[in-house]
């Protein structure tokens, strides 16, 4: 069983949420609290994924939330009422694990809890919309060929490896490289390891960007 915990100031959502998921044979409910500091001061128990609302009432920051929650070991989902692409994006950023709005049914909330306790990003149509109209300064414009060798590499691929399936030699893969380096630095998002260019890979959605065959 994936053990869940809700951070929400909805009462009502806080109230059913036990009730609505007591069917799952997946997930079960073990921690609920209004605040990120409430939780984080409360938590008695191991949890596996942190389901944490956008805007809390209290009025902190939706990445600082994340962030504090990440900070503390845990992987986070993030949900909102309404889609903000901004701060969809922001909190991606700050390392929560997936973004979708309240309106998507228990199966799809469900299916992306799943997702991140497995270490992995929950995609969803309203993080790619986020994505797609991200469009500041801070999300550097990357050529075709440096946005292929970068998801190669950074994905596990060798550097000789992505030099190969992109058909050009290994130091021409190398300053492709070199450049997105660059251009994440211009924008004062640093990328020197192979870890940090994962990260940006996470971060900007380009991953889902290749699928989706956008630009």
């Amino acid at each position: 069983m994936i053990r869940v915990a809700f951070i929400d100031d909805d009462r009502m959502l806080l109230d059913g949420i036990g009730s609505w998921l007591a069917g799952s044979n997946a997930l079960t409910v073990v921690a609920k609290a209004h605040t990120v500091a409430e939780f984080l001061e409360s938590l008695s128990v191991e949890v596996d994924v942190v389901v944490l609302d956008l805007f809390l009432a209290d009025g902190s920051d939706p990445a600082d939330n994340v962030a504090n929650l990440v900070e503390a070991g845990h992987k986070v989902l993030v949900v909102s009422v309404t889609p903000q692409a901004t701060h969809g994006i922001d909190v991606v950023r700050a390392g929560a694990s997936g973004y979708l709005t309240k309106d998507n049914d228990l199966a799809t909330l469900t299916s992306a809890i799943e997702v991140v306790a497995a270490g992995e990003m929950a995609y969803s149509p309203e993080l790619a919309f986020a994505w797609a109209r991200d469009d500041r300064p801070s999300k550097p414009r990357l050529s075709p060929q440096e946005r292929a060798v970068l998801l190669d590499y950074a994905t596990g691929l060798t550097l000789e490896v992505a030099a190969r399936r992109a058909g050009v030699k290994t130091s021409t893969a190398k300053s492709y490289l070199d450049r997105v380096k660059m251009k994440y630095a211009q924008v004062g998002r640093p990328a020197t390891t192979k870890l940090d260019l994962a990260t940006r890979v996470r971060e900007d959605g380009l991953h889902r960007d290749a699928r989706s065959g956008s630009e």
